[in-house]
């Protein structure tokens, strides 16, 4: 085999690294755990308001809790001190009454008002526990599409220990000056660097070169031929 051969061989497993390449960097996976990361991340800031808003909801009914157990401890007391007989003015009994009847009235609307905000609260647990479920789901869907990464990525990446060290051994000997010609031009042609001449046609780009082309290109130094449309070392 040729050095021009053997540089054909070389772009071989060029290719087939770089469509191992791209596999890797399309995995399906990848797709799937950007998806599931997106939608964590739209959910997240309704889902920490919303938690924020349950906190604030809370802490007002336990508050209010507290308060309605301090009133009705008060009304407690008033009520066994108005029927407990140490108290006989007349004035002070009354009073005592007033205090009862403001201090049942004061726990009417307390209650009220924590009862407003405990359905309050229940809407809002029953909100982040929705919201809360969702992400979830998402967070096992992306720890699934992790592994699915890892899994694919270490089967091509083992793929790819194998092409390339064919790909040195083939190159291994190549002229360098060859070999840097052959990756400027792959670089510059859609990873194409050298192809066979098939008649009058290059089977890098598929297209014809004229007659007086190829004469030239068959009389020329090999290596030193590229065709005139995509640029790729032409090997009769």
């Amino acid at each position: 085999m040729t050095d021009l051969d053997h540089l054909v061989v070389v772009q071989e497993h060029d290719l087939s690294l770089d469509r191992l390449r791209r596999q890797r960097a399309t995995l399906p996976a990848r797709s799937d755990l950007a998806n599931a990361e997106s939608a964590i991340a739209a959910i997240t800031p309704g889902l920490s308001d919303l938690a924020a808003q349950r906190d604030v909801v809370a802490r007002d009914a336990h508050r209010l809790d507290d308060e309605v157990a301090s009133v009705r401890e008060k009304s407690v007391a008033a009520d066994k001190s108005l029927y407990s007989g140490k108290v006989t003015a007349i004035k002070e009994l009354q009073a005592l009454q007033t205090e009862i009847d403001q201090l049942v009235a004061r726990q009417g609307v307390l209650e009220d008002r924590e009862l407003e905000l405990m359905q309050a609260l229940e809407t809002l647990e029953a909100e982040v526990a929705a919201l809360d479920a969702q992400v979830q789901v998402h967070t096992a869907a992306a720890a699934l599409a992790r592994l699915e990464i890892s899994s694919g990525e270490a089967d091509l990446d083992a793929q790819i220990a194998v092409v390339v060290e064919a790909r040195n051994s083939e190159a291994y000997g190549l002229p360098s000056a060859l070999l840097a010609t052959y990756e400027l031009v792959r670089g510059r042609a859609n990873g194409v660097g050298v192809a066979r001449l098939v008649g009058n046609t290059c089977q890098g780009c598929r297209l014809s070169i004229p007659a007086n082309e190829i004469d030239r290109i068959k009389r020329g130094i090999p290596g030193e031929s590229c065709c005139d449309n995509c640029g790729a070392i032409l090997v009769p």
